[in-house]
């Protein structure tokens, strides 16, 4: 499978209580036990009225599937090619 990070516009998204997370939280779930193919939600980032989702799939478009299903934005889906860190310059080159 490969990552994919998901950008989602959520106005007011930082101010969700924990009761609203929990809520979009199982309704992902939910869509993700339905959807009949391997699909894995690492987590999500929530930033001004942003959610930045990462999750593994087979294609964006069972991305997108999981979207509609549950009801979710995705303004973006992004394949996520690498990540790096502050160790990465320690990295041999």
């Amino acid at each position: 499978m490969t990552k994919f990070i998901v950008e989602r516009s959520v106005p007011g998204a930082d101010k969700l209580s924990v009761e609203d997370l929990c809520d979009i939280a199982t309704k992902s779930n939910s869509v993700v036990a339905g959807l009949g193919v391997p699909y894995v939600w690492h987590h999500t980032y929530v930033a001004g009225d942003k959610f930045y989702c990462v999750h593994e799939a087979d294609s964006a478009e069972e991305i997108y599937r999981h979207a509609k299903e549950g009801g979710f934005p995705a303004d973006l889906v992004s394949e996520i090619k690498n990540t790096f860190g502050p160790e990465t310059a320690a990295t041999p080159r």
